[in-house]
Formats: structure tokens, sequence, C-alpha cells
């Protein structure tokens, strides 16, 4: 198991080195990923808009990976469940 929880700007990176390490049936755990619901809006203030933008695309490439099965889980700042397959 690979559990995230690190820099938001740097999830896709982490996403990346994760899967690298991964043998089949690994899973990969993403922490606050929908980040205070800012991710699922329209939310694009300067502050945070890089953690925004980079955590839509940590979304983005674990449902799309074919090497991953994916779920997003509304549970508090959100989680991304995924597994190697």
């Amino acid at each position: 198991m690979i559990f995230i929880d690190a820099a938001k700007g740097k999830y896709p990176f982490f996403l990346n080195e994760a899967i690298r390490m991964s043998k089949p049936n690994t899973i990969i755990i993403a922490d606050n990923v929908l980040y205070k619901g800012y991710v699922m809006s329209d939310y694009n203030k300067h502050k945070q808009r890089t953690a925004v933008r980079n955590l839509r695309e940590y979304i983005k490439l674990a449902l799309e990976n074919p090497k991953l099965k994916s779920e997003i889980l509304e549970v508090g700042d959100g989680l991304c469940y995924s597994k190697v397959i």
C-alpha cells in the first residue's frame, strides 16, 4: 500500500512514482483530493490555483490510467482509492 498525503501541487508526480514502484494489487490512497470542495467547483483564486489544478490532474490521471482501477470517495476532504491491475 502507498499512501499519498503531501504537497497538493505535486500529487501527479507522486502518482506516477507510486505506479512506477508498484506491483499488481498494490493499493494507492491519496488524501485530500477534493481539497475543501475547491476541486469540484469553479474555484480559481490565486492562492490555491496550482494545488487545485494539480489535484484535478491527479484525479484525471487516476481515473483514466489503464493500469489503475480508481474511485473517488467523498469522505472528509476526499480520498482517491486506486488498485494497480
